[in-house]
């Protein structure tokens, strides 16, 4: 619908209404609705589905095609995000959000800072999608509202060509509003209680829930020790139970990224059930770690299993957790993957302990040839050292090559010493173009930093600090900080009109008519960044 036509539908509504209504304005109510086009958390999720599975398709006939996003904590965060985007690259096309539960757990928990181990609150996920997206669609009512007043100064100066530009701006407004792809961990529960968060997350705007098959009570990071997976069925439970939840709120393109931690993961902690061999339970016992019983010396409690004819005792930790085999963690990963996919999953995470295209890309190929259409969300972790490890890779290929590695010590390449040599822009050459070349021959569809702004965050704070508090004082703070927003044209330099003082303006107007107390008069300092 054109806002002419908004306009024109709102003020017949107005004039049926009759004489009570006389002091409401069509027009200043069409902008109010034009400003929020989704009134609703499952609009969005409808909205940003039908965006994901088109970018998808878009992928599959072309991995130049991919898709990226950056973690978000704060609704604040992800909204500046997208008005860069916008700023830098005029659309939002092929870039989302992350929603992190590690970041959640660590800045966003009533409990204070939490290691990623879903002890913080469930709540407080679908709490921070519906912040996030409250966030934008204030992205949108900013945006738009510029685009009204100069349409009416348009108006007022009698500038036809200029109105009508601006109409099919206003009419053509691409919106902040993108798909979020939202961290569930392990469920937090059974697949009942999985299937009760995601239903809140979806109706939060989630369009897409990564959910891992890690425990839901031994849950770990994906980037450290002591993760603990679940049978599959146990893990394909949860699956349903989300897909269940998108059709039951009327968001059938809605997407599950099914994520394996089986790589990192050496323990589960429960023998899969099976009803006859080769079957899914019974693949997954044959990676147990496992001994031959010796029927003179059965210790007290044991456990076994049967495999080829033998009774076999899993190896049982004090913990009460079972172990895999050692080097068994990829053909794990695989037949996650291929049994995901094959029970309602649409994409693929899978955890890695380094960027490595050439590990990513075997791991897809196998899977690609049972499901030919596999392709991944892979996190680009900031648990990553990504200079070491991309120094180390191209120090590793050039030893193959034969090549003179003399003035190189592998054990020290993060060092300084090595910033400008051939070998450190080799490798920053391949991480930047890592996500490219990744899409292209490891099937990776989405690109993510989990936890981006937690570091800049973290590094921008210690920068201001050591100068505000330093010799330069006031000027630590106006000059890399506000004559920088000034000058690269960052819109929060005005933070009262990003925190909506001029959209309140608005509201005054249309609310009181000439009795309106605006913020924004000639008294207001925001006027002194009118150059901005």
């Amino acid at each position: 619908m054109t806002y002419q036509s908004h306009i024109a539908r709102l003020s017949d509504t107005i004039g049926q209404a009759g004489a009570s209504w006389a002091a409401i304005d069509g027009e200043s109510a069409a902008r109010m609705a034009v400003q929020n086009r989704f009134p609703t958390g499952l609009d969005i999720a409808r909205y940003t589905a039908g965006i994901l599975r088109a970018d998808m398709e878009a992928y599959d006939a072309d991995p130049a095609d991919y898709t990226q996003s950056l973690g978000c904590w704060h609704g604040f965060i992800a909204q500046q995000k997208m008005i860069s985007i916008k700023k830098h690259f005029g659309t939002t096309k092929r870039k989302y959000l992350y929603l992190s539960g590690w970041m959640i757990a660590a800045l966003r928990s009533e409990f204070g800072p939490l290691p990623d181990q879903s002890m913080h609150e469930k709540t407080s996920v679908p709490a921070l999608i519906e912040e996030i997206y409250t966030f934008l669609r204030q992205a949108d009512a900013r945006e738009l509202g510029g685009l009204f007043r100069e349409l009416d100064a348009a108006k007022e100066a009698g500038d036809a060509v200029n109105t009508h530009r601006l109409l099919h701006q206003i009419d053509e407004h691409e919106t902040h509003i993108v798909p979020i792809i939202a961290d569930i961990d392990a469920g937090f529960g059974n697949a009942e209680a999985t299937y009760l968060l995601a239903k809140k997350m979806i109706e939060a705007g989630a369009c897409a829930l990564q959910i891992e098959n890690q425990v839901s009570d031994e849950k770990q990071c994906g980037h450290q020790d002591g993760k603990v997976t679940v049978p599959h069925e146990d893990f394909l439970q949860k699956i349903r139970a989300i897909r269940y939840a998108f059709l039951e709120l009327g968001v059938p393109d809605g997407i599950i990224v099914a994520r394996t931690d089986s790589l990192g993961a050496g323990l589960t902690k429960q023998i899969a059930y099976s009803s006859e061999p080769g079957d899914l339970g019974d693949q997954y016992n044959s990676f147990l770690d496992c001994e031959e019983v010796d029927p003179v010396n059965i210790a007290n409690g044991q456990v076994f299993i049967s495999r080829d004819g033998k009774l076999m005792a899993p190896k049982r930790l004090p913990s009460n957790l079972y172990q895999f085999r050692s080097g068994t963690g990829e053909d794990r990963c695989v037949l996650d993957c291929i049994t995901s996919l094959q029970n309602g999953a649409d994409l693929l995470w899978i955890e890695t302990e380094k960027p490595h295209i050439g590990q990513i890309g075997g791991m897809v190929e196998r899977i690609r040839e049972v499901v030919p259409n596999a392709k991944l969300v892979y996190n680009n972790s900031p648990s990553f050292n990504w200079t070491l490890n991309f120094r180390q890779q191209v120090y590793d290929a050039w030893a193959e090559e034969g090549r003179d590695l003399s003035e190189y010590d592998r054990a020290k390449l993060m060092s300084v010493d090595y910033d400008i040599t051939d070998l450190a822009i080799e490798a920053d050459e391949r991480i930047r173009t890592f996500q490219k070349d990744a899409a292209a021959q490891a099937g990776i569809f989405h690109h993510l930093i989990t936890l981006p702004t937690y570091h800049t965050a973290a590094l921008s704070t210690d920068n201001l600090a050591k100068r505000y508090f330093g010799e330069d004082g006031m000027l630590g703070y106006v000059k890399p900080v506000q004559r920088e927003e000034i000058r690269q044209g960052i819109a929060c330099v005005k933070h009262q009109n990003m925190a909506g003082s001029d959209m309140g303006d608005d509201h005054k107007e249309y609310f009181a008519g000439e009795a309106a107390l605006k913020a924004g008069g000639k008294d207001n300092t925001m006027n002194q960044f009118a150059a901005a």
